[in-house]
């Protein structure tokens, strides 16, 4: 029987997909973003990469809790039926473990739900409600010293010629940035993420 050739493009329905490579795999970002796009994944503008379990992008998160969030973001939505609008109020500096202790409080902490729709529900009878509190734009990476694998400083891609030989740092672009969020935030921005 004759192999059918397809002139399809992979991925012609352009769904989000998911990888799950194995650490040889995962040593070498630019090989492995160039499978993913041999799969189709580009199609869709954004792909999911579950690492493998023994990567770790650090031992412990323990000593992060003094970093300080510079102007974390309350968004604020008004309105009804539908039509909402958004406002961003900037509040004082916090560190991450203020940060970590207002997330887990009564007033931001996940509701108990029973599945997704009902999580969904809550989400939506609350929005007007509940302000959650945005960590975002903080310049720098929490990875330990000496991890190569997808080292979000560190990707070697075009973008971090434009840092070395052109010397031009755009914050958050072709350098990383941490995000601190929580429960019912609206997604803001984009960039390199930690």
């Amino acid at each position: 029987m004759a192999a059918v050739i397809s002139d399809s493009p992979p991925n012609p329905s352009c769904k989000i997909m998911t990888f799950r490579p194995s650490m040889d795999e995962f040593r070498e970002f630019n090989k492995y973003v160039a499978h993913m796009e041999s799969q189709g994944a580009h199609r869709a503008g954004v792909a999911k990469v579950i690492p493998p379990k023994e990567w770790k992008p650090r031992k412990h998160y323990d000593d992060i809790e003094d970093l300080v969030i510079p102007a974390p973001i309350q968004q604020m939505v008004t309105g009804q039926s539908g039509l909402f609008t958004q406002y961003n109020i900037q509040k004082k500096p916090m560190t991450v473990k203020e940060f970590k202790q207002l997330a887990n409080s009564d007033k931001y902490r996940t509701p108990r739900y029973v599945d997704y729709e009902d999580l969904e529900r809550k989400y939506w009878k609350n929005l007007t409600f509940v302000a959650p509190i945005y960590g975002a734009d903080i310049n720098g990476s929490i990875y330990d010293e000496g991890i190569e694998e997808w080292n979000i400083a560190h990707l070697n891609t075009i973008l971090d010629v434009v840092g070395e030989e052109c010397g031009i740092s755009i914050e958050g672009v072709n350098t990383p940035y941490l995000y601190f969020g929580m429960l019912f935030l609206q997604s803001m921005g984009n960039g390199l993420k930690d």
